[in-house]
Parts: structure tokens; sequence; C-alpha cells
């Protein structure tokens, strides 16, 4: 009997996340909402990039320096967020492979190698923010050291690997938890700030001077290098396979649609906490004539002066507490899908979240050792900067294969959705390439 020839590799392959694939049961019949919640849960974990310690930085400078203009660029990128991520979770569910899997069943060897070793290197950059992130948080709660801050940050390994014990619907309720605590504490913050409802909706607007502004140009496209994030195409495409949908080309369609409506909502609620952080910065600092606050630090310190309460810092300082251990969770994930995924390997858990946390706590405890608080908000920037640069090694495979008639069979992309995310994935190129540039030869 001949074999049918999918456009995928004919060998057996393991499924993503085997300790959790299809452990969570959908109900039977036609109740939209106990279906919806059933679903829900990737979307949250996946918006997580979307708001962490790393987008503070971008979100800050830009509502600083140029008051609500660049809000129009955090609702753009989020869109594009939002596309991506739908073709990511539709390549989980109808190949059933996440990204890393169909590059391996692809891609050569070697191409599967040098991607894999890019994949890595943004996971760990993504890493470096979040012990960043952290450290700053409970050096502004605690008057903790930044250097004592990046080594208790070892210590989340083992919470985590505990969490994992408990089941993936445990870890998904604390991700959406700590989201709702950075959501109410920047609610809190923008009471407090008083913004103009009419100059945020003019900031939603795209303005020309975006793009003909330079130093504006760059903070735009860092938001969006901050903003969409490589290793969260390579997550979402595996958890949405912890769902035990049916597995026919019906089932599938449900398990599309649901995802889809999971995942879109997610990512709107992360567009509003990081318009919230660009909102809350051009109240305070911008209209008080304070347009060179960049820093997580000095924005800590002035809440409270501006505000005229102590709480305003405090619940900043625990927002961006929430955000780095979220974003934790999520990345260990996601180091575990990718080195799955494109090597075949499976570490035991602990040593693979212990070497991919050294990785990052090492450069940062030499730079805040070296250059103090002032090294460690570069080192933030930086780490945004290599995220940006492998962003596109993971878009163009997963644009490819969602467009190909032969992997998805009835669920290729429209003609329509073909051109856009091509469109998409050019723009996100030509921008992050044009970002590098700037980095490394600034002018």
């Amino acid at each position: 009997m001949n074999k049918i020839n999918t456009g995928w590799r004919q060998e057996k392959h393991s499924n993503s996340l085997p300790e959790a694939f299809s452990s969570i049961n959908i109900p039977e019949g036609p109740g939209f909402w106990r279906k919806l919640f059933a679903f829900a849960g990737p979307g949250l974990m996946v918006a997580v990039g979307y708001m962490d310690p790393g987008n503070w930085a971008t979100d800050i400078a830009g509502g600083a320096q140029f008051g609500y203009t660049l809000l129009s660029v955090i609702l753009i990128s989020n869109l594009f967020a939002i596309v991506l991520q739908h073709l990511a979770l539709k390549l989980g569910i109808v190949a059933e492979r996440d990204l890393a899997q169909a590059c391996r069943d692809h891609f050569n060897p070697t191409t599967n190698f040098i991607l894999w070793i890019f994949c890595e290197i943004a996971i760990a950059a993504c890493d470096l923010a979040e012990v960043i992130g952290a450290a700053i948080a409970l050096n502004l709660l605690f008057g903790i050291p930044l250097t004592w801050g990046i080594v208790i940050t070892v210590i989340d390994v083992f919470l985590i690997l505990f969490l994992q014990a408990k089941g993936f619907r445990v870890i998904e309720s604390i991700v959406a938890g700590l989201i709702f605590i950075i959501l109410g504490c920047f609610a809190y913050e923008i009471i407090l700030s008083k913004p103009g409802l009419f100059p945020i909706l003019k900031g939603l607007v795209p303005q020309k001077e975006v793009v003909t502004n330079p130093s504006m140009l760059y903070i735009a496209i860092g938001i969006l290098g901050a903003t969409v994030m490589p290793h969260n195409l390579y997550l979402h495409s595996s958890i949405v396979q912890t769902r035990n949908y049916d597995r026919t080309n019906e089932g599938k369609k449900e398990a599309i649609k649901f995802a889809t409506i999971d995942s879109s909502l997610s990512l709107f609620l992360a567009f509003f906490i990081n318009a919230a952080i660009l909102i809350v910065a051009a109240a305070t600092f911008h209209t008080s004539g304070n347009k060179d606050v960049a820093d997580i630090h000095d924005a800590y310190k002035m809440l409270t002066p501006l505000l005229g309460t102590t709480f305003a810092s405090i619940f900043f300082a625990v927002a961006l507490l929430a955000s780095g251990q979220n974003s934790t969770l999520t990345g260990t994930l996601a180091g575990q899908i990718v080195m799955e995924g494109f090597l075949k390997i499976r570490l035991k858990p602990w040593l693979r979240r212990l070497i991919t946390r050294l990785i990052a706590v090492i450069p940062a405890l030499i730079v805040t050792i070296i250059y103090g608080e002032k090294g460690t908000t570069d080192l933030l920037v930086l780490s945004q900067v290599i995220l940006s640069m492998q962003l596109s090694f993971a878009v163009v495979p997963l644009v490819m294969f969602t467009g190909s008639k032969l992997k998805m069979g009835e669920f290729v992309n429209k003609p329509w959705l073909k051109v856009l995310v091509w469109v998409i994935a050019a723009i996100i190129i030509i921008l992050n390439v044009y970002l590098f540039i700037q980095t490394i030869f600034p002018s």
C-alpha cells in the first residue's frame, strides 16, 4: 500500500510536550462558553511574552519622550502578533507538530542546527530580560542589591519544577492570575495619572512623524521588536496540543476557532497592558517635562513625587515582579519544546532550566558588578535587539509551512492571508535589519 504524501516526513514523530499532550478534556455538545473556557489558557501563556520586562523599557521611553504618539505602534505590533500567533496555533492543531518539529521535518540537519542555535539565543536573551526585570523589582520593593537579586532568580528553577508536576492547567491558572495582578496594578496607575482621553485616541492613529523622526522611529522599531517574540511562535504551536479535541477535520476546525478566540482576546489584554505602561509614562513624565526618563529605576523613583502617593511606585514594582515571574514560566516551556523539537533531545527539566537560567544569570551578574544599575538597563535593551534579530528565523518558516497546500491540506492559508502574512514578514525583516544597523552603527 502506497503512503500518502502529506508534505511531512513519514517517520514517526513524538508528541510535543508528551507529558501534557491531550491532557485537558474538551466538553462534548454545543455549549459555546464551556468549550471556550476549556480552550482558554494557551493564549494567556503566549500573551505573557508580550508584556515581559523587556517591553517596559521601550514603552516607558516612548511615552516619556513622545507622549501618546507611539500608541499606534503598540496597536499595529499587536495586530501583527495576533495574525502570527493564529498561524502558530493552526500549525500545531492541523499538523500536530510544533514549529520546531515542523522545521526538523522540512529542513536539512545543518539548517535545523542553525535555526536551533538562533532560537536558543533568543530564549537566553528573553531569560536575560526576565532575570534583570525580577532583580530590579526585588531591589525596588525590598532594597535587595541587584547582584543578590540576580542570584535569587536561580531559585525559581525549583518553583517551576514544583508547578509543572501539578499539571498544565495549574500553570495556566497561575499565569492568568499574575496577568490580572499586572492589569490591576496598571489600572490603578492610570487612575492616578489621569491621562486625557482625546490624546490617547489620537495616539492610536498612526502619525507620519513616527517614520520621519529618526529617534521616534528607533523607539518604534524597538517596541515592535519587544512585542513580537520568536519563542512564542514555537510555544503556541505546542501548547494548543494539550487539548483533547477530536483529531478529525471537523474537530480541528473547531479547535482552530476556539484557540484563535483565546489567542486574540489574550493578546488584546497584552495590548492594554503595554498601552497602559506607555500611557502612564506619557501622562506622568511627558506632560511634566521629564522627557528623558527611559529607565525602570527612574520611572519607579519619579512616580511617587509626581503622583503624590507611594502606592504608585509599589504597584509599579509589584507588576514588574509579576511580569518577570510569568515570563520565566513560559520561557522554560519554550526551551523544552525547542530542544526536543529540533534535536529530539530530552533533558531532565531541572537540568534544562538550570542551564538556561545560568546562561542568563552569568552575563547579568558580570555587567551588574562592573557597571551597576546603568549596565543592567543597557543589557535589557540589548536583549530586545537580540530577540528582534532572531524573529525572522521563526516567522519565515511558519509562513512557509502554513501557506503550503501539501502540508496543510484544506487548512492552508487563504490567498488574502498568504499576501498579508508575507507583507508582515517583510516589514518585520526590514525594520529589524534597520534596528540592528542603528544599534551597531549609531548615527
